[in-house]
């Protein structure tokens, strides 16, 4: 899916940047709002976000462009506003079907998912968030342990990528995955998101020095928590840069 995003401001494309990347989409960024409107056809976004402080009185004449050939269903526009966008612009951004308009100040988490509530609304996201993978660092603090099923011995490494359905993992002494047959369910796991210990039943997917894991099965709750987690790595993400910059 692309978005389109029209705004000047590296620092606001850089943050939204990290917040709906994860979600799947593929950014289309434009400094300038007629040549976005000269190639919308080509683009062909599913979503378009606008900021009104770069641009506070062409985003009226680009909305009502698109508004011209795609509904509000087909083609959600979220305005991003600074501190002059008053009451009498909102009412003209309800008239133009605007779907919703979110404060430029994005370090606020509020805002962000507001942000993600909007696109989540018009747009079928759940399916990417499931597929997408999302490779590991060391300040996600995610983590992999299991029993080998055979005598119990445990295998520790690394989780070298994470999604919904499952992970790939480098055991930290790879010839104890030998024995292990493609297919074998793993039933004695523990695995670390953050600050939670989960322990999900597993199916080894694929074999090699590298191999893949399925989650097959949660403990009741624990999914929630998973998912949970991995939606708000953007924001972690953002306060890691953060602290490593100061």
């Amino acid at each position: 899916m692309k978005l389109l995003l029209v705004l000047s401001s590296d620092t606001l494309y850089n943050l939204i940047s990290v917040y709906v990347k994860p979600l799947g989409f593929e950014l289309i960024r434009y400094n300038y709002i007629q040549k976005a409107m000269d190639n919308i056809e080509e683009i062909d976004p599913a979503a378009i976000i606008i900021s009104t402080s770069n641009f506070p009185r062409q985003w009226k004449t680009m909305a009502q462009f698109i508004r011209c050939e795609r509904s509000k269903d087909a083609c959600p526009i979220i305005l991003i506003k600074g501190d002059t966008f008053n009451s009498e612009e909102a009412m003209k951004a309800s008239h133009l079907g605007i779907s919703g308009i979110i404060n430029e100040d994005l370090g606020n988490p509020a805002e962000i998912e507001r942000l993600q509530g909007i696109l989540g609304r018009y747009l079928s996201i759940n399916e990417k968030r499931k597929s997408r993978r999302i490779h590991t660092e060391s300040w996600q603090n995610i983590g992999f342990i299991f029993s080998r099923p055979k005598d119990k011995v445990l295998i520790s490494g690394n989780v070298k990528d994470i999604s919904l359905e499952g992970f790939s993992f480098q055991a930290e002494y790879p010839s104890l995955m030998e024995e292990i047959q493609l297919n074998t369910l793993l039933k004695e796991c523990s695995f670390r998101a953050g600050a939670s210990i989960l322990s999900p039943v597993c199916r080894l997917a694929r074999t090699g020095k590298i191999v893949s894991m399925e989650f097959v099965s949660f403990p009741s709750g624990e999914k929630e928590l998973l998912t949970n987690y991995l939606e708000k790595l953007p924001l972690l993400e953002l306060n890691a840069k953060v602290l490593d910059a100061t």
